[in-house]
């Protein structure tokens, strides 16, 4: 094996419930075994905003979870913020992998390689690689959570893709069979934009504590973009929120939950007041309608209509009756759904 060109690894790395993180150690645990030098730095506990050159010589790993298709905004912004260099670069991410039979059906990156590609080749850097790795999708919101079977199923396969693909990268192969999966990225990637400018806000006031918070505050002190806050007693979630589900999958008394009730009622009332007041703006503001005039207006009156039913929500949860129609219009209350995610020890 030609690993005599490789003598430092450095691994930066984001997770929530722990995908990444595993990743990330098993990446460790490979060099360590071959006698590699190896640094893994976890993105959510370093200075973000005056980040750290690597050593010269390193080759330089950047993991994360896919959300929206593309890097969420965090990792998204290290890499923005990142020194310039000439190291080689290989890029990974961890996405929605479901299980049928023995097959693993693969998530979507959408533009998670090629715009992180592009702002690392204009720092200075070569991409030696990009690597997907179907790990089990942890995004309860959005569908029924997966049963430990499959989840054991997944993490044990790509545990073993994951090695054997480093141990093709340190022979100097590289790999970009990710760009075989482009046309299905460029479908989903005005999804990803979408994403980035409007829909990770919405996601963030879907989340709300039940009676059933005890008050630990562990959600707010492992939160890894310090996005929840204690308000009137309770957590209540910022805008700076990531979606990540850490919080979710670490609560002792599953006391948090996300309001598809509250979704659905929001949707409703939306349609109502915000539809009716952009018809009436575009008629008697502007002789045409400019539809980018109009998205932008759209959505930060529904982002600030949701800022205000978010809050009115929080301190009617006080009130028991609401409290629960908003628990039992929560599919992630109902077992059949709502199974916390962790991911297995590396």
């Amino acid at each position: 094996m030609q690993t005599k060109n490789i003598t430092n690894i450095v691994v930066y790395f984001f997770s929530g419930t722990g995908n990444s993180r595993n990743v990330a150690y098993w990446i460790s645990q490979f060099a360590f075994d071959r006698n590699i030098t190896i640094q893994l730095l976890n993105i959510a506990q370093v200075n973000r905003r005056k980040i750290e050159a690597p050593p010269a010589d390193s080759l330089i790993f950047f993991i994360s979870p896919v959300h929206g298709f593309n890097y969420p905004p965090v990792m998204l912004h290290f890499i923005m913020c990142f020194p310039l260099g000439n190291n080689d670069v290989v890029l990974m991410n961890t996405r929605a992998g479901m299980k049928i039979g023995n097959f693993i059906t693969p998530g979507l990156s959408g533009i998670t390689f090629y715009l992180a590609s592009l702002i690392l080749k204009i720092k200075g850097y070569a991409i030696k690689s990009w690597y997907p790795i179907d790990l089990p999708s942890n995004w309860i919101s959005i569908h029924p959570g997966l049963n430990n079977n499959t989840i054991t199923f997944l993490h044990l396969k790509n545990k073993e893709k994951v090695l054997n693909y480093l141990e093709a990268l340190l022979s100097g192969k590289r790999n970009y069979k990710a760009v075989r999966e482009i046309i299905q990225d460029i479908l989903v990637s005005p999804i990803a934009m979408l994403y980035y400018f409007a829909g990770r806000f919405f996601l963030a006031k879907t989340y709300y504590a039940s009676r059933d918070c005890n008050g630990c505050d562990l959600c707010i002190r492992s939160c890894p973009v310090k996005a929840i806050k204690k308000v009137d007693k309770r957590p209540y979630w910022t805008f700076n929120c990531e979606s990540c589900m850490k919080c979710m999958g670490n609560c002792p008394t599953k006391a948090i939950e996300t309001g598809h009730g509250f979704v659905l009622g929001y949707i409703v009332l939306y349609s109502i007041l915000v539809g009716l007041f952009i018809n009436l703006f575009s008629q008697f503001f502007f002789e045409f309608k400019n539809p980018l005039i109009t998205f932008v207006v759209q959505t930060g009156l529904s982002l600030f209509l949701l800022f205000i039913c978010h809050g009115i929500m929080h301190y009617a949860l006080k009130i028991k009756i609401i409290e629960r129609i908003m628990v039992y219009t929560s599919l992630t209350k109902f077992k059949f759904w709502g199974r916390r995610y962790k991911a297995l020890k590396p």
